[in-house]
């Protein structure tokens, strides 16, 4: 029997969950969009933000694992791989912000733009034909990485060809630098934009972190559900889950040092064009938010990944991963919602409709994708013999 077999039915039962939970999500949110389309593009812009950051932070991992080539992500390559496999659907369900892009952005609107100096200086730039140019750029970068380095490890486990795992470590070097570049002004774009009187130049290192994260703490979440079952069970140990949850720590405090830093720089500048996107988030309601986050997207989280039992104990690591997920859809959040809600944080059905509608798919797409192959790595000279795989009888 092959060992995937022994673990079907549990990523069969999860995939199908999360289709009709995403069916019903997309129901809703098309139901609601009927009474307010400004918002239906709104809620779908800032769910959509979050979910893609899980693909994309799972490319950077990735290709960092085929640099590094440590043990460490030999249990979480198959999951990672499963990840970058969901781009095409997530370029497809990107659809409905280009069509919503009049109403999400003011530099869309030729009636504002006429109306603002700064706008019109920016218009070279951010306008909408250079903007779906660009997304196709992104798309194609990230696509294309993903392509490759699945074609190349699919390989690889059917021939054992050692050159293989030389062509993904020789590829993951410049696509790191490609992808830091796609990922930043893509941030740009489809976030920063929202209010393009502001800008920083330290926005899209921060939404790199918070991707690579969201994306760890995803797979460790994950992983801890598969460890159970073979053959992942015979192929972790504490140890690997110990520089799991030192990866996690060092994106955790990656995240605090910039987003400080960022704040910090801006505030102490005091320039009319940049203080206004941190005086609407860090005071009111979005103060209180920003609070949550300090304390439990960094401190909290900071203090328990420094301890040595809690990331050894794959139970205590996992729910430290799961706190991780909903504080990056918090902060996610906090990016985008002030941009229209500035008197303070308002949880609208819509919001809650679209992160259950496009999570609902692309959780199932991931699960569909995991399906696919083995769930560990095959013939890479890196850890051959490490571990006996089945295939099949």
């Amino acid at each position: 029997m092959n060992s995937m077999d022994t673990i079907r039915p549990l990523l069969d039962r999860v995939q199908r969950i999360a289709l009709i939970w995403g069916l019903i999500g997309a129901a809703l949110s098309l139901f609601f969009a009927r009474q307010d389309m400004d918002q239906f593009f709104r809620s779908y812009l800032f769910a959509y933000v979050y979910w893609l950051a899980i693909p994309t932070g799972c490319l950077a991992i990735l290709m960092l694992h085929h640099l590094t080539g440590g043990w460490w992500g030999y249990s979480i390559r198959r999951l990672l791989e499963a990840g970058t496999r969901t781009f095409l659907p997530m370029a497809i369900l990107f659809l409905p912000v280009l069509l919503g892009m009049p109403r999400l952005y003011k530099w869309a609107q030729p009636a504002a733009v006429a109306a603002d100096p700064m706008l019109q200086y920016k218009r070279p730039y951010l306008n909408p034909q250079f903007f779906i140019v660009r997304c196709i750029i992104y798309f194609l970068i990230w696509l294309t990485l993903a392509w490759l380095l699945n074609k190349w490890s699919s390989e690889q486990d059917r021939t054992g060809d050692p050159r293989l795992a030389a062509r993904m470590e020789a590829i993951s070097g410049p696509g790191l630098i490609l992808w830091g570049i796609a990922v930043t002004y893509s941030s740009i774009d489809w976030v920063m934009s929202l209010e393009a009187h502001w800008f920083s130049t330290m926005y899209g290192f921060i939404v790199m972190v918070v991707a690579a994260l969201t994306a760890m703490s995803f797979v460790v979440f994950v992983l801890r559900k598969l460890s159970r079952q073979e053959p992942i069970a015979q192929s972790v140990s504490p140890s690997q889950f110990n520089d799991l949850g030192n990866l996690m720590l060092t994106f955790v405090m990656l995240w605090a040092y910039l987003s400080f830093s960022q704040f910090l720089i801006i505030w102490a500048g005091n320039i009319k064009d940049e203080i206004p996107w941190y005086v609407s988030r860090a005071f009111g309601g979005w103060g209180a938010v920003a609070v949550v986050l300090i304390v439990l997207h960094f401190a909290l989280p900071f203090l328990l990944l420094l301890q040595r039992g809690v990331k050894r104990r794959v139970e205590l690591l996992s729910k430290v991963a799961g706190m991780l997920i909903i504080l990056s859809l918090v902060d996610v959040f906090w990016l985008v919602a002030p941009a229209y809600e500035t008197a303070g944080p308002r949880v609208r059905p819509l919001d809650v409709c679209a992160v259950v509608g496009i999570g609902g798919l692309w959780i199932a797409a991931f699960f569909w994708q995991l399906k696919k192959w083995p769930l560990l790595p095959v013939h890479d000279p890196r850890f051959e013999g490490a571990l006996q795989h089945e295939h099949g009888d």
